[in-house]
């Protein structure tokens, strides 16, 4: 898999029907999507995006596939309480591609730690700079896998595993104690 696929990449996560997940700048809602078919009718996707236009692309695409679980809610995750969920609420926490575009990243990893219930997981998928693909910006730019780790576990996060996320990112999973 050359470029990540979020249909593909969920199978590493262990979601069960009836979890609660969150999709943390969910744009075009390729995530939030993904995540709303594991978790079933049962459970809920929070797709959370400051950009209106994300968040409305997010609405009609999970509308086109008659997908009632996707909540999406705006928010600029890099201010406490953004996501407007309550503490200790989610299974599960999506980061994919945001931590390279925020320029207060433990306020956003502060975030889904807080509305994390304990043992809940957060995954992290960032464009892997080591990957010599121009795609995603300049590798100068991008967060190497050892930097998103160490952000993670300052944030109180335990590394749980790393998994495959295509030729051009990484894939951690890390779990809330």
């Amino acid at each position: 898999m050359p470029f990540l696929q979020p249909e593909q990449a969920t199978q590493y996560l262990d979601l069960v029907p009836g979890m609660r997940v969150a999709d943390f700048g969910c744009g075009s809602g390729h995530w939030a999507l993904a995540l709303a078919h594991k978790v079933g009718g049962a459970g809920k996707v929070f797709a959370i995006d400051v950009l209106p236009t994300a968040l409305e692309a997010t609405r009609s695409r999970a509308k086109l596939e008659n997908l009632h679980n996707v909540e999406t809610v705006w928010g600029d995750l890099e201010t406490p309480r953004a996501s407007k969920l309550k503490e200790g609420l989610l299974h599960l926490v999506v980061l994919s591609n945001i931590l390279v575009q925020a320029e207060d990243k433990l306020a956003v990893i502060s975030e889904a730690y807080r509305i994390l219930m304990p043992e809940g997981r957060a995954v992290v998928v960032e464009w892997d700079p080591s990957s010599g693909n121009a795609a995603g910006g300049p590798s100068a730019q991008k967060i190497p896998r050892q930097d998103a780790e160490s952000l993670m576990q300052r944030a109180g996060f335990a590394f749980e595993k790393e998994f495959s996320a295509g030729s051009y990112h990484y894939g951690l999973v890390f779990r809330k104690p």
